[in-house]
């Protein structure tokens, strides 16, 4: 181990000889304090500590992490092409120590930046905070400088009616349509089940019942958040529709009406009242009198938000989730220059980097089967025989890129919601262990058989 930590020191050496440390804290300090004087927000200050959050964790993210990809680069690289590594490697150390002892230097060079940063972040906004009114800083605290965890309901298995509508479509004779034809009548026969399920019609309510029987005691009567998100038959973002809102047991004198006006197709929220049964459920009926129809979707139309923790333990959370992306990073430049010349390895490693954030791209050639556009002569998409090895490539690094884009810290903090523990824990199994892990045994094996004789010849 001491040999490990001799080589991560190296790199911290390395860091200041490229006196990239001090470039860093200097840019950091720049993108936390000179951001937030030339952002404009809304005018709240609900809005202002979105944006804050949202600018500055974005912008540290993002320059550690080019900075993380060309130092680990360089460091590997460097040190090769310029005869630095052959002295090292003749000592009694294995080449697997060199390679984590690099791994972990750029590591606690990251931490150590990440939290300068993160403290920095935390006492502007709290600073900021503390001169707004009494009002302004009561949202704060209730919706952002929090850390709520959400309650979705459950969704619905919907095969067994989405078959019985098909059967009576097709009238149990099958064979008289074409595949195509199938495929077209169940889509439709989908569409329609969701339909029922989620429209709500005029002057009709809808209920939901939430079990919050585990939650009873650490809820007490804290009051809840309640987010809904619904579809109209007219779509007009700029109308506000009328909502009516019945929370409590039912049957019980103890019910509370809540109205909202409320625009369609966003994220909304409001507070609701902690009114639970005797078995511990919260009933929520919405009662529909506008004259159109409204549909919640089945995935996000319908969430209840209570506190789960306090913004500072969720900052922290959110502060390692962005600690396991930077390791990630680290490795994968690390594995980049354990075979290729340091100005190759950048690239390898930024060609990857901007694979991950084009994940939409990504998607689609997945989803379409190709990577040609739309043909409007034949009326779909065209195929091309690099399909056939661009589409499995891409399916294998979607399912990748999914393991590292499930996680948002940057989003959950700045709309108030809950990063666990349990997720923080997830996040270093998949991207540090799995995918970190892999990018490690990767680099270490190509390091280990490298002929480090030979890059020293051509130099």
């Amino acid at each position: 181990m001491n040999k490990i930590m001799a080589i991560a020191g190296l790199t911290w050496k390395s860091a200041f000889r490229y006196r990239l440390f001090w470039i860093l804290a200097v840019l950091l300090l720049a993108a936390v304090v000179g951001l937030p004087l030339v952002l404009k927000d809304d005018g709240t200050a609900k809005g202002l500590a979105q944006i804050l959050l949202t600018y500055t964790l974005s912008a540290v993210a993002t320059l550690l992490g080019v900075a993380t990809l060309w130092l680990s680069c360089g460091t590997l690289a460097k040190d090769v092409e310029e005869c630095q590594m052959q002295v090292v490697a003749v000592k009694p150390i294995a080449r697997w120590q060199i390679w984590i002892g690099k791994w972990l230097g750029l590591l606690s060079l990251d931490a150590t930046l990440l939290a300068l940063a993160g403290a920095a972040i935390f006492s502007l906004l709290h600073w900021r905070a503390s001169h707004l009114p009494a009002a302004e800083q009561k949202i704060l605290h209730d919706e952002i400088f929090i850390a709520r965890a959400g309650i979705k309901d459950q969704i619905p298995d919907l095969t067994k009616k989405i078959d019985a509508l098909m059967n009576r479509r097709v009238k149990g004779r099958p064979t008289d349509y074409t595949a195509d034809e199938l495929v077209e009548l169940r889509q439709q026969a989908k569409a329609l089940v969701i339909a029922g399920e989620t429209e709500v019609p005029p002057g009709y309510p809808k209920r939901w019942g939430i079990d919050l029987s585990t939650l009873r005691d650490h809820l007490g009567q804290r009051p809840l958040q309640l987010r809904v998100k619904f579809h109209t038959a007219k779509p007009n973002p700029d109308q506000r529709y009328e909502t009516g809102w019945i929370v409590g047991p039912t049957n019980s004198s103890q019910r509370i009406g809540i109205e909202q006006n409320l625009p369609p197709d966003s994220f909304q929220e409001f507070e609701i009242p902690t009114l639970l049964d005797d078995k511990g459920i919260l009933w929520i009926d919405f009662i529909n009198p506008n004259d159109v129809a409204v549909a919640f979707p089945l995935e996000e139309g319908f969430e209840l938000l209570y506190p789960e923790s306090t913004f500072g333990i969720n900052f922290v959370r959110g502060m390692g989730v962005l600690f396991c992306w930077l390791a990630l990073l680290a490795a994968i430049g690390l594995a980049m220059a354990s075979f290729l010349s340091f100005p190759v390895a950048s690239f390898a490693s930024l060609a990857l980097l901007i694979m991950g954030l084009s994940s939409s791209v990504v998607s689609s050639v997945v989803e379409q089967g190709t990577i040609t556009g739309y043909d409007a002569a034949k009326a779909g998409y065209g195929h091309s025989p690099v399909d056939l090895i661009i589409v499995p490539v891409f399916q294998g690094a979607l399912k990748i890129i999914k393991l590292v884009e499930s996680f948002s810290p940057i989003d959950d903090l700045s709309s108030g919601m809950s990063i666990t523990w349990g997720e923080l824990g997830l996040a270093v199994a998949q991207i540090i262990l799995l995918l970190g892990g892999f990018f490690c045994v990767f680099g270490i094996i190509l390091f280990t058989r490298r002929e480090l004789a030979t890059a020293q010849g051509n130099n």
